[in-house]
């Protein structure tokens, strides 16, 4: 018989508690900051920062980064707190995996390079920033956050996203694969 507090051993948790939660979440977003949840613009502020590192505080110059203005914010701990978050719960439920690159999936269809794997990885995290930046959010800016809102154009984005995974996952799998 499973317990509440053994919901954390598990290495897959019910899509309907993690629905609730992410629902909690979102209403606590707007309750405490009055802001939706968002994680994108926080990689694009990253980028910026960066920036302004190197060429001595240019960027905040540039009319993008004045719209999203270049400073650190609640956005950053949820950032953060995904990866501490998924890092722990790896940890308790016994599925962290160290020194393991290539998922049995992925090895089954391209090999067993973790060199190729992380260049696909990147490349694929490189498109979807900049797909993010051109849609004007992500997935939980609109598949979240906007949804939540009825936002026609986060529906919009929620049902394209589904559409190009769809067709992405099967391209990967079913025509690139060798």
């Amino acid at each position: 018989m499973e317990t509440i507090a053994s919901v954390f051993t598990d290495a897959r948790w019910s899509p309907y508690a993690v629905g609730i939660g992410i629902g909690l979440l979102s209403w606590l977003s707007f309750l405490i900051s009055g802001k939706p949840i968002a994680t994108s613009t926080t990689f694009a502020r990253a980028g910026g920062l960066i920036e302004n590192l190197i060429t001595g505080g240019k960027a905040k110059r540039r009319p993008y980064y004045k719209k999203i203005k270049l400073n650190l914010n609640w956005q950053w701990m949820l950032v953060m707190g995904v990866v501490a978050g998924a890092f722990l719960s790896a940890i308790i439920s016994g599925d962290l995996q160290v020194g393991v690159w290539v998922p049995s999936l992925w090895a089954s269809a391209f090999g067993d390079s973790a060199i190729l794997r992380v260049i696909v990885a990147l490349t694929g995290g490189v498109i979807l920033g900049f797909g993010a930046r051109f849609a004007g959010g992500c997935t939980s800016g609109h598949g979240i956050s906007g949804t939540l809102q009825l936002a026609v154009s986060s529906w919009v984005s929620a049902i394209f996203f589904f559409i190009g995974g769809i067709i992405t996952a099967h391209l990967i799998f079913h025509v690139f694969a060798y």
